[in-house]
């Protein structure tokens, strides 16, 4: 796999599949980091026409990626942080929404248990589900949990897949982008009015900060070049990376051992709560007898209408594409025993879709195991 930076030469704007909400009115919000086949099928705009019908490209990512050439990955959902408190501070409550560079120590979430000398044990969950992962005990008279930043370092996610405690806040890093909003306003001629069949219409873009880029592989040589990344014809450079170290680490990872215990989802996957049904949940159906916990977050929609331009074709075409709710990456699976012949978060079966998931790398697992 070749790896190439995709720097964006302007905002960007990939929408997401969920309808408006009431009370958003008109906005349309932005899913970012992209779903690797948005970014995939900007990488393959730069090969020359492709004559061959046989689907043979593979594509791993998108990730992040800073001016030192640092390669960002999204933080474990099961991390916690804790935090000392100051003398001055008084009484403080755990605030899972708080990310803060300002703490100690990390510490991982745990599945709660019934025995009597857990701090759990009145806990009451439906037996049928998998138990709640719950915070383990800490010094509440001295400490307090938060969150570490969204974004950990390649290096800091391979010690934590070895099951180390991670213990240096510059290895995390707050979402390296900013929202900037896009106004859509047609007005009626000859007049300040709004016309009221187009109204007043908003999309929230992303501008990455400075100094920072998203990152992909695909298996095929690409040269320098620009190509349209998102909505609203928006570009970007395309630049390879030669002997990309810091994905080498974290090869080694993406097969279990005998003493894996965890699983970390790297990129967006897909779990189907029953074999037959199309109905997404977070973890699949066959999965839920090995283990004893997960967490996640809530799920990223993907599809809906959409157009397509056809390439003998000048008109764009109304389509209707599935939509599908991916697990997000960063999220953490406990197993008690591994499942024959988990290759990845995807469905099985043999359909084209699903094919082209499995190309595009969708519900990459990687291993470890917790100290």
């Amino acid at each position: 796999m070749d790896w190439y930076a995709i720097d964006p030469l302007s905002v960007l704007l990939f929408r997401e599949a969920k309808p408006f909400s009431p009370g958003e009115s008109s906005w349309a919000k932005s899913l970012f980091p992209p779903l690797p086949t948005v970014v995939f099928q900007a990488l393959r705009s730069a090969l020359p026409k492709y004559q061959q019908a046989q689907r043979d490209l593979q594509f791993l990512g998108p990730f992040l990626l800073d001016e030192q050439d640092n390669l960002w990955l999204p933080t474990p959902k099961d991390l916690l942080a804790v935090k000392r408190k100051l003398e001055t501070d008084g009484e403080i409550e755990d605030d899972l929404d708080d990310k803060t560079d300002n703490w100690q120590e990390t510490i991982r979430f745990e599945t709660a248990k019934k025995q009597k000398e857990s701090p759990w044990q009145h806990l009451c969950f439906d037996q049928n589900r998998l138990p709640p992962m719950v915070t383990p005990s800490i010094d509440y008279s001295s400490q307090f949990i938060c969150r570490p930043q969204t974004w950990i370092k390649a290096t800091a996610l391979s010690q934590y897949l070895q099951g180390n405690k991670l213990n240096n806040p510059n290895d995390f890093h707050p979402d390296p982008w900013s929202i900037q909003v896009l106004p859509h306003i047609q007005m009626q001629p000859d007049s300040r009015q709004v016309k009221d069949e187009e109204g007043y219409f908003t999309e929230v873009a992303v501008r990455l900060h400075p100094g920072w880029q998203l990152v992909a592989a695909l298996n095929t040589k690409l040269e320098p070049t620009v190509v349209r990344l998102g909505g609203e014809g928006h570009r970007a450079i395309i630049s390879p990376l030669e002997n990309f170290k810091p994905w080498q680490q974290l090869e080694a990872y993406t097969q279990p051992t005998p003493e894996s215990d965890f699983a970390y989802l790297l990129t967006p996957g897909l779990a189907m709560v029953e074999p037959t049904s199309s109905v997404y949940g977070v973890y699949p159906s066959d999965w839920k007898e090995h283990l004893q916990g997960c967490v996640s977050d809530r799920a990223l929609l993907w599809g809906g209408v959409s157009t397509i331009k056809r390439r003998d074709q000048t008109q764009e075409e109304f389509a209707l594409l599935p939509q599908r709710a991916f697990v997000a990456p960063g999220t953490v699976y406990l197993f008690k025993s591994k499942p024959a012949e988990v290759h990845a978060l995807l469905p099985k079966g043999s359909s084209n879709w699903l094919n082209t998931f499995q190309q595009l790398n969708y519900g990459k697992l990687l291993w470890g195991k917790r100290s």
